[in-house]
């Protein structure tokens, strides 16, 4: 096994270190668990860009590579949205009222199944020889994703600081963001290689 197919599994490695800090809510950390939960999220992202790089730098892509990479971005995206709406408060905190877990619930539903779909449809592509490369517009709503994730678990230590809540708007804002991203991403990802759906002759 490489090393980017390492630093992959790396990553997926580091998932349930990060759901186990999620929860850790001991006394000793006084709510700290969040941020550290928060780093631990950094750092497992990080590592998608960092493998992907050395792969293409070292001429060391392998199948392997290609099947799980996707894969440890999705899980690890998914967990962490999955776990915020669990405490949920901090959404109402930072939207007002009951509104705002409703508004992440869609969010995270609207992000979820885009990434089946388009999951979906790489797998047909697949199964007819056809390689569909990641377009710009997908990098930058899986940044959007990470960066809101991240903002809001960092705020979620003082959540009950007007410091805190500010931050979680901002974070809240950027999960907006990027699920309009991540809508306006699949429909162009799908239109761009919509060649996958028609007939075999046709491709």
């Amino acid at each position: 096994m490489n090393l980017p197919n390492k630093i992959t599994l790396l990553r997926i490695c580091m998932i349930p270190l990060f759901i186990l800090f999620f929860y850790l809510e001991v006394s000793a950390l006084k709510g700290y668990n969040f941020l550290i939960a928060a780093i631990i999220f950094v750092l497992a992202a990080s590592t998608d860009a960092l493998d992907g790089h050395i792969a293409r730098s070292r001429n060391l892509v392998t199948n392997l590579g290609k099947f799980l990479d996707p894969i440890a971005d999705k899980v690890l995206v998914s967990t962490a949205l999955i776990l915020l709406l669990t405490r949920g408060q901090i959404f109402e905190v930072s939207i007002l009222s009951g509104w705002g877990l409703i508004a992440a619930g869609i969010c995270v539903a609207v992000i979820l199944a885009r990434e089946l779909i388009v999951s979906g449809f790489r797998m047909i592509a697949a199964g007819r020889n056809l390689v569909l490369a990641a377009d710009k517009l997908g990098k930058i709503k899986t940044v959007l994703q990470d960066v809101s994730i991240a903002v809001i678990l960092a705020s979620m230590p003082f959540a009950g600081g007007k410091g805190g809540r500010i931050v979680a708007v901002v974070g809240v804002f950027f999960l907006f963001a990027a699920t309009v991203l991540t809508v306006l991403s699949g429909i162009n990802y799908i239109l761009k290689n919509r060649q996958v759906l028609r007939g075999g002759e046709e491709v």
